[in-house]
């Protein structure tokens, strides 16, 4: 099916109140924006994507094949035209427009819009309004039905041909394109949006609504014959770690605290030393695995403090690499993530070199 997705980046965010355009701005840990490329490539309903932005943006690798990216307009209603224009060379039958100001919309609504389309020439997600909505007319305060009342979302599904017509021939500016085709008494389909696809207006839109806590600790004898890994880097060392998996006791220590934190049991529940198919696994699937599944909860990271206590080796040498790996393998910024370098004063087993240690606190956020 040849689909075209359109995101529209290029507002001006005037109530926003920050230095920075809100579509850019950090929210569970990338920009606002990115949530609608990332869900809309993985979905593979669309054979094109189209970005609008205000601005130019340097885009990660992994987007560089898929999108196409194009300058908006001064106006929404510009900035739509703009894009219809650019994607008419490609045919499109069906093309969803959608503002990146609303992050949080669901696959599902995308299939239902398609899905609807087959049948009807305009297709608008609605979540019914539960607030009492007034409007002022020369200082006269009128009441709305909301019983008659209705709150759109976006993405928004047309046929492109119709679209593209109407908003060659508008003159007048929009709040979203559903706007040309009720200006003509074109039947446009309704049907049930996402309670979750809230639209980002306020700076206050973006703080979490609860944060949690978690604390990790793991440590692991230090023998022959054994590879040595902390934080997914492999170190340079004569000893290694002696575990049932790869022995990574930063890695074991960073899912503890992330576990505790989501309320989430602990690592030897997930993943057993009992169970034959962890044996020498690497600890970067396990924690990969755990990021994956806190993230279909809502869990976010906000930020990990980690403690790395040995004799040998130092830290410092290998603390830009192990950050790096750490978020790559958890998502999230290297600002995120601070790690602190420790020794037990030759003290203990650790002292004399016969184990390695590592502690760490995180902090995670859950967005309702």
């Amino acid at each position: 099916m040849n689909n075209c997705f359109i995101i529209l980046a290029a507002g001006q965010s005037k109530r926003f109140k920050s230095i920075k355009f809100k579509q850019y701005a950090i929210y569970k840990n990338k920009p606002i924006f990115e949530h609608s490329l990332d869900k809309i490539i993985q979905s593979k309903l669309f054979k094109h994507l189209i970005l609008v932005t205000n601005k130019k943006i340097s885009l990660k690798k992994k987007y560089s094949n898929k999108i196409k990216i194009i300058k908006g307009g001064k106006e929404r209603s510009d900035s739509s035209l703009k894009a219809l224009k650019f994607v008419k060379k490609y045919n499109i039958k069906n093309i969803l427009i959608h503002d990146a100001a609303r992050p949080n919309f669901s696959i599902n609504l995308v299939e239902r819009i398609l899905l609807n389309l087959k049948k009807n020439k305009a297709v608008i997600p609605y979540i019914n309004s539960t607030d009492a909505i007034k409007y002022n007319v020369k200082n006269s305060i009128y009441n709305l039905n909301k019983k008659k009342t209705f709150l759109t979302q976006t993405p928004q599904g047309f046929k492109f041909t119709d679209l593209y017509k109407l908003a060659k021939a508008n003159k007048i500016k929009i709040d979203d394109e559903s706007a040309l085709f009720a200006q003509k008494n074109i039947k446009i389909k309704f049907i049930n949006g996402d309670k979750n696809n809230y639209k980002i207006t306020y700076l206050n839109d973006l703080k979490d609504n609860r944060s949690y806590y978690g604390i990790g600790f793991d440590v692991h004898r230090l023998v022959k014959g054994r590879s040595l890994y902390l934080g997914g880097i492999k170190i340079k060392s004569s000893l290694g770690t002696l575990g049932h998996s790869d022995g990574d006791p930063v890695l074991h220590a960073i899912t503890d605290a992330i576990l505790g934190a989501c309320r989430k049991g602990d690592i030897g529940q997930k993943f057993s030393d009992k169970n034959k198919k962890f044996k020498n696994i690497r600890s970067t699937i396990l924690l990969g695995k755990v990021i994956k599944e806190i993230k279909e909860h809502n869990y976010f990271i906000n930020n990990l403090d980690i403690n790395i206590i040995t004799q040998t080796p130092k830290i410092s040498t290998y603390k830009k690499k192990i950050i790096k790996s750490i978020s790559d393998i958890c998502e999230i910024p290297l600002n995120k993530i601070n790690i602190k370098g420790k020794t037990t004063e030759k003290l203990g087993l650790i002292g004399k070199e016969k184990a390695i240690a590592c502690e760490v606190i995180s902090s995670v956020a859950r967005y309702d």
